[in-house]
């Protein structure tokens, strides 16, 4: 087997597999082109084709060359096949046939046999490829000379020699004297020759030893001005136009006439072509390579007339994945803000001594006034289910954004009434005499009954203000009504205690779980636009492969590689910071709310029958205010997600807002919009970012919650607020 060239193997390589990876079927002209490339580049040989229409004397000049009769001639168009004549040491034939059989014969006369065209004028086919080895010194030098049947012929021996001739180094196109050139010749020329890189041609002009005398001199200058004009890139000093008498040159060498030989013009056309190929030889890349430049890039014209759409199209799904996590990132933050607020409120209230600021004295009032299981239920039990409602809100919020997992309700369930166990009565109920028992009402009648339970009462308010350093000291002292106060006392703070350590286990351990709900992961890639992916990435890889081995030939080409497309990775959403055990929470939580509660002094009185709704704090109503921006924004992404072509329309969006917004059609919308601006306090034409931060700072301001306690500036709150959120609708629809 003949060696190949290592240089241009990757080269190679790169060929065929960019004809595997478009799918080219092996009849078409581009497939055939890259198998004829990849063989030609793997040809030791310097080949030279002697290539015209049929009858022009072809295998004459090839005879005439190798000084005997090795090729078949006749009148008539005989050549079938292409004959590739290459050296060695003894005159043999070897046939091919498409079946993988090989024929070998010593001499050439098995040619008749194979190699010319049968009563039809058509070629065989079932012969893959004729070669003869011929001992001439010529050929020794590794080269190759290849017999081409006639061209304008039949169509498919016009196809072989297209073919055959992207694969040689040098082009002999022989030349009617008798005929110039026909116009199907010159098409050959540019079709078969130019467009594809082929310009080391030479011509030789046969048959002028028919014409006149003086019409050969007429007849030469014409055939130089064609020559001239093909511009062949031949080695310089050289002539691409040689007279060789075809018939009188083969008698010449046959006799071993020397003069006819000369006259004929073939020892002339001898020397010029040794010394052509002899430089060509040297500077081999330089011949083939524009060649393969020409398939190349026919190769990737059709490469990137795959590669663009697909990509495309990856890109389109990927930009429009990024668009969607980027909303999803954005809500998730939104969501884990108001769902972190929520959940540090349930804490804070769960805390110990926050339950027994807020209603240790209510609920030991309610117990004495066996009121407790109502207290609980319109009170406590309220706070509770509005607590986790909010926390429930944002979780729910997360499942419909999401639609990962649906979230547990949170349910922190409350004990029962408290029991109590009363010590028994003295004889003297009487005692009224402790400060602080005064009698503020008669529900402990069911426990003691009259003016006793009374004072009780009196003495859970006193108690409960009354700042007390030494229990041991004042056990002794106690008089009845107040040692039945303090049990209603201690079985509240157990109570609560209970409420507190059970409802914070129960949150620290639903916590966690809750944020799972949040947090979203990436959808897989769908199949289809997984293998379009890959289906980019192979041809990509063989594009970029292609041009790297071009330009390591120092082959031009007019593309720029291709950027990797990156695999698709689904998102996955990064991994929450280790949480604290509730063990130590709670023990530090409890232990400090315990110490609070032992050496503080809490004034809190026993609240009246009628009290006035106490004002908000400024805190509350910027907290109500953030979460209402909150459940705005995310309720615009999910408008955006819900939209079929949000991501399409993204940039268009963006440009109609840097534009001129909306203008307005009358004037009596102007003077409404100019109006809205001085509402709020600001100048026409500022961006909408400046109208909600206007808007925010107003409703700060005069939000009515604020004047609870003072009906006028309340009534003008309202009013105001009227006007601001008028003023806000108008700008914020004139913006969009």
């Amino acid at each position: 087997m003949e060696p190949q060239y290592q240089d241009y193997q990757e080269l190679i390589n790169s060929l065929k597999s960019a004809s595997t990876l478009l799918g080219l079927d092996s009849k078409s002209q581009l497939h055939q082109d890259i198998t004829a490339i990849s063989n030609y580049l793997a040809n030791p040989n310097f080949q030279i084709a002697v290539f015209g229409p049929f009858n022009h004397g072809k295998s004459t000049l090839l005879n005439a060359i190798l000084g005997n009769r090795t090729l078949p001639i006749d009148l008539i168009p005989t050549t079938g096949a292409a004959i590739s004549i290459k050296y060695g040491t003894d005159l043999q034939t070897r046939i091919i046939l498409t079946d993988g059989t090989e024929i070998e014969r010593d001499g050439t006369e098995i040619l008749q046999q194979f190699a010319i065209l049968d009563g039809n004028r058509q070629m065989r086919q079932d012969v893959a490829s004729v070669e003869v080895f011929c001992p001439h010194p010529f050929l020794a030098r590794g080269i190759e000379l290849l017999d081409l049947p006639g061209t304008n012929d039949r169509e498919a021996q016009d196809n072989l020699v297209r073919d055959r001739l992207l694969t040689t180094d040098l082009v002999i196109q022989l030349l009617d004297a008798r005929k110039l050139m026909t116009l199907g010749e010159r098409e050959n020329l540019r079709d078969w020759l130019l467009d594809r890189g082929i310009k080391t041609v030479i011509f030789v002009a046969n048959f002028i030893n028919l014409l006149e005398p003086d019409e050969q001199q007429q007849v030469q200058n014409r055939l130089l001005f064609v020559a001239e004009s093909f511009r062949a890139e031949l080695p310089p000093g050289f002539s691409n136009l040689y007279r060789v008498d075809a018939l009188p040159a083969l008698r010449a060498r046959l006799k071993g006439d020397v003069a006819l030989a000369t006259s004929s013009g073939l020892t002339t056309f001898e020397a010029a072509l040794q010394n052509i190929v002899g430089i060509l030889q040297q500077n081999r890349g330089s011949v083939r390579l524009p060649r393969v430049q020409a398939i190349a890039s026919q190769i990737q014209l059709s490469l990137k007339a795959k590669i663009d759409p697909l990509l495309s199209e990856v890109s389109s799904f990927d930009d429009k994945q990024t668009a969607k996590i980027e909303i999803k990132q954005k809500a998730a933050n939104l969501i884990q803000q108001g769902f972190n607020k929520s959940i540090d409120d349930l804490r804070n209230w769960l805390n110990l001594d926050s339950l027994l600021k807020k209603y240790q004295t209510d609920a030991t009032v309610a117990i004495a006034e066996n009121n407790f299981k109502t207290w609980q239920t319109d009170i406590l039990k309220k706070d509770l289910t509005e607590l986790q409602r909010s926390i429930m809100k944002w979780l729910y919020q997360a499942y419909e954004f999401f639609q990962e997992e649906r979230p547990e309700d949170l349910l922190i369930p409350l004990s029962s009434e408290p029991q109590i166990n009363l010590p028994p009565k003295p004889n003297n109920s009487n005692d009224l005499s402790e400060t602080g028992t005064v009698a503020v009402g008669s529900g402990i009648g069911w426990l003691l009954g009259g003016p006793v339970g009374a004072a009780v009462l009196g003495s859970i308010s006193y108690l409960l203000n009354k700042n007390i350093q030494d229990a041991d000291d004042k056990s002794a002292k106690e008089s009845y009504h107040q040692q039945v106060a303090q049990i209603c006392i201690n079985a509240t703070e157990d109570y609560f205690t209970q409420l507190s350590h059970q409802g914070l286990a129960i949150l620290a351990e639903y916590e966690p779980k809750a944020k799972t709900i949040i947090r979203f992961v990436g959808s897989q890639e769908p199949l289809e636009i997984a293998h379009k992916r890959q289906n980019l990435q192979q041809l990509q890889n063989n594009f970029n492969q292609l041009l790297q081995e071009l330009n390591k030939a120092k082959i031009p080409a007019n593309y720029q590689p291709y950027r990797e497309t990156p695999k698709y990775k689904p998102y996955t959403p990064p991994a929450e910071p280790e949480q604290k055990t509730y063990a130590k929470v709670e023990e530090k939580v409890n232990d400090s709310a315990s110490s609070t509660y032992r050496t503080s002094t809490h004034r809190v009185n026993t609240p009246p029958q009628q009290k006035a709704s106490p004002s908000p704090n400024p805190a509350e109503v910027e907290a109500k205010f953030h979460n209402w921006e909150l459940d705005e924004e995310i309720a615009r992404m999910k408008a955006e997600m819900r939209s079929p072509g949000y991501q399409a329309n993204k940039q268009s969006n963006t440009n109609k807002n840097n534009n001129t917004s909306q203008q307005p059609k009358t004037q009596a919308e102007k003077d409404k919009i100019t109006r809205a601006y001085s509402v709020l306090g600001l100048q026409a034409g500022v961006s909408l970012t400046e109208i909600k931060q206007a808007y925010k700072t107003l409703v700060k301001k005069w939000h009515p919650d604020l004047f609870v306690n003072q009906p006028q500036l309340q009534k003008q709150a309202q009013e105001k607020m009227r006007l601001v959120n008028e003023a806000y609708t108008i700008l914020s629809e004139k913006s969009q």
